[in-house]
């Protein structure tokens, strides 16, 4: 089992700048993709930026030069770190985890990862 916990969302004015961490917990050692999704109002959940378990990110069009992901492996967190948010960027962000396939990359699909945090609410203002 993995436990995952996010924080630090909150409202921001567009243009602004947030940083979101998600500690995770029980995942004994285990290879793991980790992602950030987000579910905008009457919108589906849609990945933004994924990661694999040597440090090789991925990142969606619609963020990327704007959001990236960093973990700090001596805390066992992942932090989503989001430059120049816009309206649209507005969303419950959520972190996920799967174990990391052996022979290809990270998936990109919310169906495929098992566990997720709670999520935290993302405003962005004009």
């Amino acid at each position: 089992q993995v436990q995952l916990a996010e924080s630090g969302g909150g409202s921001v004015q567009a243009g602004g700048s947030l940083r979101l961490s998600c500690g995770a917990s029980g995942n004994n050692f285990r290879r793991l993709c980790m992602a950030w999704f987000r579910q905008g109002p009457s919108k589906e959940r849609e990945g933004v930026v994924f990661i694999n378990s040597a440090g090789g990110i991925m990142t969606e069009s619609s963020v990327k030069g704007r959001f990236t992901t960093f973990q700090n492996t001596a805390k066992n967190t992942l932090y989503l770190q989001m430059n120049n948010l816009k309206l649209e960027d507005t969303a419950v962000y959520y972190c996920a985890a799967v174990e990391e396939p052996k022979f290809s990359n990270c998936p990109h699909s919310s169906a495929q990862y098992n566990y997720w945090g709670q999520g935290t609410q993302v405003t962005v203002s004009s």
